[in-house]
């Protein structure tokens, strides 16, 4: 059967993540305290023994569910022999994906995910912004709400039919889940998130961020990547490269990359790190069926 490696982004982190790999196997707590070294601090007290608070921060979270999804993908007993026939990930995820596709190697891509968590972090002190989710509209009702609002808000996560993720200023942000409820939406909720992610506001990350990404190896994936910008198979990369950095401000096309996986012959996704929310997704949008649906989080 041909099995798709998804890889989930932040908000998915708790308390205690990949502690029981780090005890079990040798190899997974090679790689865990490779990243503490890289990274400068013992990133895995924090998993293991911190608090939500203490791994809400988006310098802690990225890279503590980059190393947990890119140890378990690599570690875990599961997965031993499988190799998946196309990968993607959410936001965040996309940088596990390529990890796990060959695309990166380990130490590059936590390099690039420290950077980027870093940045966006900045972002987030110096241009104040949140995200909230609209369920029960469309797509284009969505958009409209948006281009009709005073300030910056634009979609950031199109997750599933009927679910947005918006993102922008607090007070474009809160305008719009004002005028969705108007509009017939079942919930319009401000999300507990530090920052506008996947927005304009996160524009001055882009240049430390694509100075990273041109200076580190991106080689061919061992198999399709379907990157968020566009929802589409890429092995180049060049265009790897590309795509990875316009994420930063533009959407993650969550339903249409799914999509594209089933009509590209997806017959069984595995989510491959802490949480289970990319798993709800792919059933709300295949409608569950034949498709098979697994979680490897611990």
């Amino acid at each position: 059967m041909t099995e798709a490696y998804i890889f989930p982004g932040q908000g998915s982190q708790f308390p205690g993540m990949g502690k029981e790999l780090y005890e079990s196997s040798p190899r997974a707590r090679d790689l865990m305290e490779r990243a503490n070294e890289l990274l400068g601090i013992r990133l895995t007290d924090i998993m293991f023994g911190g608090t939500d608070e203490d791994l809400k921060a988006t310098d802690v979270t990225q890279p503590a569910i980059f190393l947990h999804s890119y140890v378990l993908s690599q570690c875990h007993p599961a997965l031993e022999g499988r190799m998946p026939a196309m990968t993607a990930g959410h936001s965040l995820g996309e940088f596990s994906a390529l990890a796990a596709a060959g695309a990166l190697g380990f130490e590059d891509a936590l390099r690039l995910v420290q950077i980027r968590a870093n940045e966006m972090q900045k972002c987030c002190e110096e241009v104040p912004g949140t995200m909230a989710a609209v369920i029960g509209l469309s797509d284009e009702a969505v958009e409209q709400i948006c281009v009709g609002c005073s300030g910056t808000v634009v979609p950031a996560n199109y997750n599933s039919p009927g679910q947005i993720v918006i993102s922008g200023a607090r007070e474009a942000v809160e305008q719009a889940c004002a005028m969705a409820k108007a509009a017939g939406a079942r919930r319009a909720l401000v999300l507990p998130v530090g920052g506008a992610f996947h927005s304009p506001l996160m524009e001055p990350a882009r240049k430390a961020l694509g100075e990273a990404i041109e200076a580190t190896e991106v080689r061919k994936p061992l198999c399709p990547v379907y990157q968020n910008v566009t929802a589409q198979p890429v092995t180049d990369p060049v265009l790897i490269k590309k795509n990875l950095l316009a994420q930063l401000t533009a959407p993650v096309r969550w339903t249409a990359s799914v999509h594209r996986m089933v009509a590209d012959g997806a017959g069984k996704f595995t989510e491959i790190g802490p949480g289970s929310v990319l798993q709800g997704l792919v059933r709300r949008i295949t409608g569950g069926g034949e498709i098979l649906i697994e979680g490897i989080e611990s």
